[in-house]
């Protein structure tokens, strides 16, 4: 299998292991075949948010995690600039160890640690948020 191709089996299995452990989740295909996992994830306090992770590759390739609903400051921290959220440095991916359970867990980490950074910052959403990191050792 090289880096491009995708485990089939593997992304079947790991989208029903995150099903049972998580209340909304769907695997979806696009017209070019592609899949992604669409997921809604409530946060501490309540909001709820709908995230996409995109699979090309998987799981040799890290998955890419977008926020499609409600739409994310646009001086988001921890984001990159094509708007994909920073869950995990991808030189930390590991297929052995990291499933699409993770990358939802890690999502859902980071949702939570974006609230707490907007509240705290108000309206000056492009200022550093030193509570908003996530280190390797977070789950």
């Amino acid at each position: 299998m090289t880096e491009k191709e995708m485990n089939l089996d593997r992304v079947k299995m790991d989208v029903a292991n995150a099903a049972a452990q998580f209340t909304y989740v769907e695997l979806h295909r696009r017209n070019d075949l592609s899949l992604f996992v669409k997921v809604a994830l409530q946060t501490s306090v309540g909001s709820i948010y709908v995230a996409s992770i995109e699979l090309a590759g998987y799981p040799t390739t890290m998955p890419q995690v977008r926020i499609s609903k409600p739409s994310l400051d646009a001086l988001t921290p921890h984001r990159y600039k094509d708007g994909q959220i920073c869950f995990l440095h991808p030189t930390m991916w590991n297929p052995g160890r990291h499933d699409v359970v993770f990358v939802i867990a890690r999502t859902a980490k980071w949702l939570n640690k974006y609230e707490i950074c907007h509240r705290e910052k108000g309206k000056a959403v492009g200022l550093p948020c030193a509570r908003f990191r996530i280190s390797a050792g977070d789950t």
